[in-house]
């Protein structure tokens, strides 16, 4: 039985500190409970803005956990959530259920759930995707744009391409499920830990954590993910059609994802444009203070439909 749409008090995962004013929640969608992450704007700062911000491959919700309290400061309540399958959020068995579909109901639920919440109206959520997140993202808008006013692709392109991570499939399936990505690039870590559970009280936080959450994630998710990242298809016509304001922004030294990709995606859509220095293919984490600037900018300064 679907649980009744609703967001209640959550818990932090694992042992990564989350920054004052981050609050953890729980966020029931019909998938089941979705962990996320709550800042909101703090007093004696005007409330300018909402968004919803999309984790990528192998991530979660903690991956904007220092972004948040930094858009709050500037008048964006943010909100962000792990996805199906993600650390410790709902994890479906098989990886038929997780297609693109699954990602973007689930997407679509969460708008809604967040959008009540925060007391705006459809149409008045920003959105924002990283990565593998900002295939769903835009997948999403491309199915319905409605719930939306603006789209942020971070460090992610128009389309993925065959091959794309077929490395980490290969590892996944070799060995059946039984181990994650975390214990397979580890395993001198893994074998210790393993010999001796006490070591893991050794390790610093974000060791534990990316430990933790790699373990919790389900490899259904990173299967169902890969195909999705893999998708040639162009969605920049889709995007266009939407008619949503558009930013595309990359960190300067981003190799995950073509930087020409995305330069010419934002160029098709007429969209803004921003390379953030100081970082890579996490400026969300290596440089948040600018990302948040430029965040905030651009959800300050766009009009909710």
């Amino acid at each position: 039985m679907s649980p009744v749409p609703a967001v209640r008090a959550g818990a932090p995962f694992s042992v990564l500190p989350l920054p004052d004013g981050v609050e953890p929640l729980v966020l029931d969608v019909p998938v089941g409970p979705l962990t996320a992450l709550r800042s909101v704007v703090p007093d004696g700062v005007a409330r300018r803005a909402v968004a919803l911000l999309v984790p990528g491959f192998t991530g979660s919700r903690e991956d904007h956990r220092l972004l948040l309290p930094l858009l709050a400061a500037r008048g964006v309540e943010a909100w962000t959530y792990s996805q199906r399958g993600q650390a410790d959020s709902a994890a479906p068995r098989g990886v038929g259920a997780y297609r693109r579909d699954d990602f973007t109901g689930d997407l679509l639920d969460v708008a809604a759930l967040v959008s009540a919440a925060a007391g705006i109206p459809s149409g008045a959520l920003h959105l924002l995707g990283h990565s593998f997140g900002g295939t769903v993202v835009a997948a999403t808008v491309a199915r319905d744009a409605a719930p939306f006013a603006s789209l942020t692709m971070l460090c992610s392109g128009p389309h993925g391409w065959p091959g794309r991570k077929d490395a980490e499939r290969d590892r996944l399936l070799a060995a059946a499920g039984l181990v994650d990505l975390w214990t397979l690039d580890n395993p001198a870590l893994a074998r210790w830990i393993a010999e001796d559970p006490a070591a893991l009280a050794s390790l610093d936080a974000d060791t534990r954590f990316l430990r933790d959450r790699s373990v919790a994630t389900s490899t259904d998710n990173l299967l169902g993910a890969i195909d999705v990242l893999a998708d040639v298809r162009d969605v920049t016509p889709d995007l266009a059609a939407a008619g949503l304001p558009v930013l595309v922004a990359h960190g300067v030294d981003d190799a995950a994802w073509p930087q020409p990709w995305q330069r010419a995606m934002a160029e098709r859509l007429g969209a803004r444009y921003a390379v953030v220095d100081g970082a890579g293919h996490l400026p969300n984490v290596e440089n948040p203070a600018a990302t948040a600037d430029l965040l905030a900018d651009f959800w300050t300064t766009t009009r909710a439909r």
